[in-house]
């Protein structure tokens, strides 16, 4: 394995920049349309309610193996390439989502809409190697917040969609934005020629390594994944109290993505605290809001207002928690950095389906309290775990 070096690569221009921010935050919303929309699928196809959480769940999974095996290929092929290949796809897969005959069809095409979503993947570490080094951190975090815009905003969009005019509407409206991404990055964004002339065997085999050598990736990886179930577990069955409890449908749902921005942007004020104190001590904070905001959820089962409050909390816990963790992970090996963020966003994401399914089940069996004994009991295996190896990671630092 070698690594080739380039003399000159394409600058990051401001329009440039702000294309791979829209294009980041819009895809990534392909991996979300769905949540505000499963109580009128599981009406489509007279689905239960856990039958029609295997949509979400495999979402979630497909966008964690598109980063597991097509994104390390960055580091191998050109990656506007990859990008284009992969947007393609990924219209074709919306299309297929709209026009699925039966249930089985559905939770097989959002399994390859998740698949094929993995390009903010791509484009975030293609941010962090066009921007010049002393630029990087805040040209990421412009990119990041589209990203995390997108996650929340997405709900927002499908749940009006979905009440107007019918769940397939969105994923048909989602193809066509594709499309126009794809123009958009085909004729900007710049080609970045592959550094790797390795094989995809050891690249992938390399990431083994930086698992069995990197105590703090292991960790963060872990701390990252159940913070993601919890947030998962929540947005998953939301929808579901709503209709029970206050007979509200998608659309009501998705504004609450809306109340989730303004967490999110509270999470990222909080997250420049990273840059201030150590963020192995910030992340105990972080994780002690996930674990207050299930605590506020179970005494709103029945109160709007006390929802808005934990969905706040909720996200400020979790982005910042998550903001903490890549300050920590980038910090590693600034040679693997690609392959960190791979391990690291595939253990997220499975986390993310992990607490998907479980909170499925538990609404399945307890409803609202159940979901949130659910939040509860990662939240706080989160934080034992963060506290039981924080020495020893820091030794390993």
């Amino acid at each position: 394995m070698t690594i080739s070096s380039k003399s000159t690569q394409p600058e990051l221009t401001t329009t440039t920049l702000w294309v791979m921010t829209i294009a980041t935050g819009l895809v990534v919303a392909n991996l979300y349309y769905n949540q505000p929309l499963l109580d009128d699928m599981a009406h489509t196809f007279h689905a239960s309610n856990t039958k029609i959480g295997q949509v979400a769940i495999l979402t979630q999974i497909g966008y964690a193996t598109g980063m597991l095996f097509l994104a390390p290929l960055a580091d191998m092929l050109r990656r506007k390439r990859l990008i284009m290949i992969c947007l393609a796809l990924v219209v074709v897969s919306l299309i297929f989502t709209a026009i699925a005959p039966n249930i089985n069809l559905l939770i097989l095409s959002s399994f390859l809409v998740g698949i094929f979503s993995l390009i903010p993947q791509l484009l975030v570490p293609m941010t962090a190697h066009l921007a010049k080094p002393e630029e990087r951190g805040r040209k990421i975090g412009f990119v990041m917040s589209g990203l995390l815009l997108g996650i929340l905003l997405s709900r927002t969009v499908s749940g009006f969609i979905g009440a107007h005019f019918g769940w397939q509407a969105m994923f048909y409206i989602a193809a066509g934005i594709m499309v126009i991404i794809w123009l958009l990055l085909f004729f900007l964004l710049p080609e970045v020629e592959p550094e790797y002339n390795g094989t995809y065997g050891s690249l992938m085999k390399s990431m083994l390594a930086l698992i069995k050598r990197e105590p703090a990736l292991r960790i963060a990886s872990f701390r990252g994944a159940l913070c993601f179930a919890c947030f998962m577990a929540f947005w998953t069955t939301l929808i579901f109290l709503l209709k029970q409890n206050f007979n509200k449908g998608s659309d009501v749902a998705g504004l609450f993505g809306l109340v989730g921005a303004f967490g999110a942007i509270a999470a990222g004020l909080m997250g420049r605290l990273s840059d201030k104190m150590d963020a192995y001590k910030l992340s105990i904070f972080t994780l002690l809001l996930i674990i207050v905001s299930f605590i506020i959820f179970i005494f709103s089962g029945n109160s709007i207002a006390g929802l808005i409050i934990g969905v706040i909390v909720l996200d400020m816990g979790v982005q910042a928690t998550h903001i903490s963790n890549q300050s920590i992970i980038y910090a590693l090996e600034p040679g693997a950095r690609n392959r960190i963020n791979t391990i690291y966003m595939v253990t997220y994401f499975i986390g993310g389906g992990i607490g998907t399914f479980l909170a499925s089940q538990a609404w399945g069996y307890y409803k609202w309290n159940g979901v949130c004994a659910v939040g509860i009991g990662l939240s706080l295996i989160a934080t034992i775990v963060h506290l039981l190896t924080h020495k020893n990671v820091q030794k390993s630092r």
